[in-house]
């Protein structure tokens, strides 16, 4: 016996749904303040700076990214190496 059943509902009626917090608000505070500190050019707040961690070592980062990917892709099927 197979049940199927198709919820059609928006993100912000699944968010009321499961019980949590709008952040909207404070998602917009918090991106309006980064701006003005961009603008302002505070330490740290330029995008060359705000960035550098993900462009770190070029062609480095881009093999740990492959590399992780990987390691995701096979861990399923690795034979039952979970640490449970």
């Amino acid at each position: 016996m197979k049940f199927k059943i198709d919820i059609d509902m928006s993100p912000e009626e699944l968010r009321k749904v499961l019980g949590l917090p709008d952040v909207e608000g404070f998602h917009e505070d918090m991106i309006n303040r980064i701006r003005e500190q961009m603008d302002a050019g505070v330490d740290g707040y330029d995008p060359l700076t705000l960035f550098k961690p993900y462009l770190s070592s070029g062609v480095g980062s881009m093999e740990a990214l492959q590399k992780m990917m990987l390691s995701m892709m096979t861990s399923p099927y690795s034979g039952g190496k979970n640490s449970e």
